[in-house]
């Protein structure tokens, strides 16, 4: 019956340690500071309209398929490049056009992911651009 008793006090402290610690990780989603002014939001907690919802949803959807697509072909061109660097008979300018590639793919990831944004933009009212994060 003790050996009971010390393993439920055991479990319980466990329990409220790791608990305690949950609450000690820094904010996550929500009020964030940018800028070095108060705090801003992302747009969907921005208490957007039932129009505006639907627009960014709608633009959330097309940009998330877009991005998902470069992520697939940076990690095939990921794995291509370090084929590439550990054949000792691949040419140095097949790895270096292979880079070159994969530099190519980040850019355009990065242009879609301005452009999400900028379509982003384009649905706040001036209110809510006071109060976004652009991310």
């Amino acid at each position: 019956m003790m050996k009971l008793k010390i393993k439920i006090l055991l479990f319980c402290f466990i329990f409220i340690l790791m608990a305690s610690s949950s609450y000690s990780q820094p904010s996550g989603m929500g009020m964030r500071k940018w800028r070095g002014e108060g705090p801003c939001w992302s747009a969907s907690e921005l208490n957007l309209s039932p129009e505006q919802r639907k627009g960014l949803d709608l633009i959330q959807q097309a940009y998330f398929r877009e991005a998902q697509l470069f992520r697939l072909q940076l990690f095939t061109k990921n794995i291509e490049l370090r084929e590439l660097l550990t054949n000792p008979t691949t040419k140095v300018e097949s790895i270096r056009g292979k880079y070159l590639e994969i530099i190519e793919l980040q850019s355009k990831q990065e242009e879609k992911a301005v452009e999400y944004l900028i379509k982003v933009r384009s649905l706040l009212t001036l209110e809510q651009l006071k109060n976004w994060c652009p991310e």
